[in-house]
């Protein structure tokens, strides 16, 4: 007999990262997708109808089906996964949470507030206990939490398990962002293709504050960020400086064997390796390795000297999936591991 699910409610389901969480949401072991909702000019119609479907394939059945209400509290589902734009989700995931629903959100709203846990649960998955004091400030049945910008899951996922190994001390970091990046339909096609855009509009200057609410701790990070012409996968090059020197041996033995928490690594969207070191020395590639562990896993390559700080590196993530979706879905399983959302019986 399958066991119950817990009912869920994705906000902005119609858009890219919407998209990827139907995808994600299908057939999951704990979650089921009962409500979706979306513009006001979409609502009333079906998901399948509405919907210029980007994923692979065609929209699930079990979703094709659901019709699109507002995004407003009273539709039915405990958790609100919100792929909304940043305006949208300043006003409607606090109604949501104020009404008793579990929010887990992509946008960038939120991240920096004091009482909202930022979180990448294999990195800092005890930020979960700022949850108390929010719902207590606030006033707030549910609760919110956020996952952060799509490159800073690649940074901070590196940066940390060599942080507390060594303490590091400045970072020069330049990325390459995939397309899939500005949504859909995201840059025009001749601004893209054969083309680098070395401009995004408020991203690099998420980089320091967003990296160090994780970390818990601070050092100098400059950040350069660049749209390619690649449809998925955000790669960042990487030079860091520790307060004492490191080899690539060094830093290359802690990336490799560092674990998550049991606990999170049980999770159902978690991936086999956090962390996939290659050896090859022209990976990771967008191509090749975005998808690794369901597009969960961050993958390292090209661990060598700097001549300028201590050690450079390539390191490289899905950016909708361990960036986007992939990463809010994680966080709600842990919200459902640590008891915060009840199971059904």
């Amino acid at each position: 007999m399958t066991a119950p699910r817990i009912p869920v409610a994705i906000l902005g389901a119609t858009g890219a990262v919407g998209q990827k969480l139907v995808t994600l949401l299908d057939g999951h072991p704990w979650f089921e997708v009962i409500s979706v909702c979306a513009s006001e000019r979409n609502v009333g119609r079906q998901y399948g109808e509405a919907v210029r479907w980007i994923e692979p394939g065609t929209p699930p059945s079990s979703v094709a089906a659901l019709v699109l209400q507002p995004a407003r509290p009273g539709v039915a589902g405990a958790i609100a996964f919100s792929a909304l734009e940043a305006t949208a989700a300043t006003e409607i995931e606090p109604l949501f949470a104020s009404a008793g629903y579990h929010v887990v959100t992509n946008a960038r709203t939120s991240r920096m507030e004091p009482d909202v846990p930022l979180m990448i649960p294999e990195i800092n998955p005890d930020a979960l206990s700022l949850l108390a004091g929010q719902r207590k400030r606030r006033g707030w049945e549910g609760s919110l939490v956020a996952n952060p910008n799509c490159s800073v899951v690649v940074l901070a996922g590196v940066l940390a398990p060599l942080h507390r190994a060594f303490g590091i001390e400045r970072v020069f970091a330049a990325t390459m962002q995939a397309v899939s990046g500005a949504g859909y339909p995201g840059l025009p096609s001749l601004d893209a293709l054969g083309n680098v855009v070395p401009f995004i509009d408020g991203e690099e200057e998420k980089f320091a504050p967003e990296i160090g609410k994780i970390l818990s701790s601070s050092f100098a990070l400059s950040a350069h960020v660049n749209r390619v012409p690649v449809v998925d996968g955000h790669t960042v090059a990487l030079s860091v400086g520790f307060e004492k020197r490191v080899t690539p041996e060094e830093a290359r033995e802690v990336l490799a064997t560092f674990r998550p928490p049991a606990e999170v690594a049980a999770l159902p969207s978690a991936p086999d390796a956090f962390l996939r070191i290659h050896d090859a020395e022209d990976r990771p590639q967008p191509r090749l390795d975005a998808g690794l562990g369901g597009g969960m896993t961050i993958s390292v390559g090209r661990i060598r000297p700097c001549p300028l700080l201590d050690i450079r590196l390539v390191a490289l993530a899905h950016n909708t999936v361990r960036g986007a979706a992939g990463a809010a879905l994680l966080n709600a399983e842990l919200l459902v591991s640590r008891g915060f959302i009840e199971r059904p019986s």
